[in-house]
């Protein structure tokens, strides 16, 4: 299946900064506290971007573990590079595309994450095949992305507002169901674990803000809503009267952000 999707920089950094103002959970310190890292470990994070899971570990582990991240992004690769090498934390971060065979070889990591990314894969059994081949006997994955229930208002908005139905979302539409199934098809057990952030707006602006991000131009889910830069601010003109009027009626917008982890050991 091939995703037709490309994610600017600019607007993954722009939903991230507002997940850390408005949202009531740290899904970081969720995840850290779950996955529970052993020191010494041999770690792989797959769609590392700019290295964010990767410093996370590295600083959980306080140095004492192995740690490779891998991206397709030779500009997100040069950021967590830049980053490292700042931090002295002599990590490596190599281009990689979970699309194709990983230059990685057989059971060779303790551990395996792919942190909102995995359900961008074009073939679901080759790229989890490949994660599992290079994860050592009793070693784990884990994955996380969004569930069908996630942020219900904010495509409940975007419908009453164009009157058009949401076009299939990578991550809620296959995470759950293809991802999960696949998975469980290649690991000995799998265990599921829900987390829930509710991000709260007391004004109409930063959700917009998040609204703008999710639907750029650059994203080419949305393609079926806009055609032109005029479509697209007509659109984001009528989801904020939308908004407007809701927040006006409930006093703040809640969007609750619905994740699964995924936790498989080989």
């Amino acid at each position: 299946m091939k995703i037709e999707f490309q994610e600017t920089t600019k607007d993954l950094a722009k939903r991230i900064d507002i997940h850390t103002k408005f949202g009531a959970r740290d899904i970081d310190r969720w995840m850290l506290d779950l996955i529970d890292l052993e020191a010494d470990s041999i770690i792989l994070d797959v769609g590392c971007g700019s290295g964010k899971q990767c410093f996370s570990y590295d600083d959980r582990l306080k140095g004492h573990a192995d740690i490779t991240g891998g991206d397709v992004s030779e500009e997100l690769l040069q950021q967590a590079r830049d980053e490292d090498a700042r931090r002295k934390s002599q990590m490596k971060f190599v281009y990689l595309d979970f699309n194709k065979p990983f230059e990685f070889p057989d059971d060779h990591f303790d551990f395996v994450s792919c942190c909102f990314a995995i359900y961008y894969a074009e073939n679901v059994p080759f790229t989890i095949s490949e994660m599992h081949r290079i994860t050592r006997t009793g070693g784990r994955l884990f994955t996380t992305g969004p569930m069908p229930e996630n942020k219900k208002i904010f495509y409940d908005i975007i419908k009453e507002a164009t009157h058009k139905p949401i076009p299939p979302m990578p991550g809620s539409s296959r995470y759950a169901s293809e991802f999960l199934s696949t998975i469980k098809s290649h690991y000995s057990k799998v265990d599921v674990h829900i987390f829930e952030n509710p991000l709260t707006f007391e004004s109409v602006e930063p959700y917009i803000d998040y609204t703008r991000a999710s639907m750029s131009e650059d994203r080419k889910l949305w393609s079926s809503f806009f055609q032109s830069k005029d479509d697209f601010e007509k659109i984001i003109s009528a989801i904020t009267e939308v908004a407007k009027r809701k927040l006006d009626q409930d006093g703040k917008l809640v969007m609750t952000k619905v994740v699964g982890g995924f936790l498989a050991t080989k």
